[in-house]
């Protein structure tokens, strides 16, 4: 089989380059998902014919850049408003109402992500979901996440602009409601919507989360669907790993029913609802035999699981580690969050009572309070975590990286103005600061300072850009200067969100 000239001896070649660059994956049977993709490709690097583009990407190595557009073309990103909307049925059911609950009259905050948002209509979806079942949402500090890797298609999802095909599994009364006609016959999102949702761009298979830099840690609800089915199995085992440190205790992951698979998830629990099955994070240990759902055989499971699947690590017993500290920065590095902050405040405990050998003590330091802060947001201990953030800045009052870890502990807070002040005190000590100048323009643009976000954004691609693109930024888990550099030059070309005087009213018509 040819694709598009592509003589078949290169296919294999060329399949085998995007799976080691990429992550993604193209049996055969998904070849013309890959004529497509490279078609589109091609054009975009200014190649007259797929031919040429694949010997090209076969004898020159990529940049960054270069690679998140090739993978933005080989992945689809056709969607629409409710999609399977079985899975949005057992959020507003049964999900939702039960975290509502859980937080109503005490920490009042719920965090969504959708992973893969396309062209916006499944975070929108969510934040309309979300709107709905909170009468009293502006009293709670919601967070909806969207991040996709084709940054035309997060333009599209910034405006907020729909054709009539985004809503065919809709009732005309939801235009109504939530959108405004346009000139041209399409439909634009209300303003208080829209606001509600934070775009930014994301390549799953290669960034690393969860991290406070990026928001997409202690999460409630992932959604990550029809994402997996494009990966290598190495690379989905990785991504699933990854999505279950990113979730907090007993919050959930939805994923689209084709794939569904034991293997794959077998860190989760798999809850049945009408029509949809979702995964939720919890004690494997002890699970619920009235949650454990009767999983159907698994479309995708034979190739997740290899011979020996890795399962979950079982906990050591730490307490006679005869270094705390580095065996809570093991436990850190496999996101088991409880378990770093349990074995650092056990040690502190035991120096306390001076039961501890000299050589067992843990450093009541800078770096332990580090550690501690963040194992505790990572857990939506916020209040934990800002308390363990201040002792670490009364430790050292000069370390820049305090003051950072500070400033988005309050920003998860909903602290905006304390945060900013932390940033601003952080850029004081250390000018060169990149992720610092990059957070302050974050925090701009939340709040709909479209010039000031511009100028810290600016700021930091300078000083970025002056970094070797493979050096990794401090305070970043694991970002490197090139990568940031790229996010930031994404989010520069997004389009402007909208003022809140320019909101849509029920009734469909501008209110002022």
């Amino acid at each position: 089989m040819r694709v598009d000239g592509v003589p078949d001896s290169l296919l294999p070649r060329l399949s085998e380059f995007i799976a080691e660059q990429t992550g993604l994956h193209f049996p055969p049977e998904r070849r013309p998902d890959l004529h497509r993709g490279l078609t589109a490709a091609a054009a975009e690097f200014g190649f007259t014919n797929s031919v040429a583009c694949a010997d090209w990407l076969l004898s020159t190595p990529l940049t960054r850049p270069q690679l998140h557009t090739l993978a933005s073309h080989l992945t689809v990103g056709e969607t629409y408003f409710f999609r399977e909307r079985k899975t949005f049925d057992a959020l507003t059911n049964h999900i939702l109402p039960e975290l509502i609950r859980r937080r109503r009259g005490r920490e009042q905050r719920l965090r969504l992500w959708s992973t893969a948002c396309s062209t916006g209509e499944e975070p929108y979806s969510l934040a309309i979901l979300v709107q709905q079942l909170l009468p009293d949402w502006r009293d709670w500090r919601v967070t909806i996440l969207a991040t996709d890797i084709n940054a035309h298609s997060l333009r599209k999802a910034v405006a907020g602009v729909y054709g009539e095909w985004s809503f065919r599994d809709s009732a005309p009364e939801f235009k109504e409601r939530y959108f405004a006609r346009t000139p041209d016959g399409r439909f634009t999102i209300a303003p208080e919507i829209r606001n509600r949702v934070s775009f930014a761009h994301m390549n799953l298979a290669q960034d690393c989360f969860p991290a406070l830099a990026t928001d997409t840690n202690a999460m409630d609800v992932i959604f990550c669907r029809n994402v997996l089915i494009y990966f290598t199995p190495s690379h989905a085992r990785k991504l699933v790993e990854n999505l279950h440190h990113a979730l907090l205790e007993e919050s959930w992951l939805a994923v689209s029913p084709s794939e569904c698979s034991q293997a794959l998830f077998s860190r989760f629990v798999a809850v049945n609802f009408p029509g949809c099955i979702l995964y939720r994070k919890c004690n494997i240990k002890e699970p619920r035999p009235s949650s454990r759902a009767s999983v159907p055989t698994p479309v995708v499971a034979d190739a997740y699981a290899p011979e020996n699947v890795r399962a979950a690590v079982a906990p050591a017993d730490f307490a006679a580690a005869t270094d705390p500290r580095a065996a809570a920065e093991s436990l850190y590095e496999q996101g088991r969050y409880a378990e770093t902050a349990g074995t650092l405040l056990a040690s502190f405990a035991q120096e306390a009572a001076q039961t501890a050998p000299p050589s067992s003590q843990a450093t009541q330091g800078p770096g332990t309070f580090s550690l501690l802060a963040r194992a505790m947001a990572n857990q939506g201990q916020l209040a934990d975590a800002l308390v363990w953030s201040e002792r670490w800045i009364a430790a050292d009052k000069i370390d820049s990286a305090a003051r950072y870890l500070h400033a988005m502990i309050l920003q998860e807070m909903g602290e905006r103005e304390a945060a900013r002040r932390s940033l601003q005190r952080a850029v004081y000590l250390r000018p060169d600061f990149a992720l610092a100048h990059f957070a302050l323009g974050n925090l701009a643009r939340a709040e709909l300072r479209s010039t000031e976000a511009n100028k810290h954004y600016a700021n930091a691609l300078h000083l970025l850009r002056r970094c070797p693109p493979d050096e990794l930024l401090p305070e970043s888990d694991g970002m490197t200067a090139g990568r940031l550099a790229e996010i930031t030059a994404t989010v520069l070309t997004l389009p402007d969100r909208p003022l809140p005087s320019q909101e849509v009213s029920s009734n469909g018509r501008r209110e002022r």
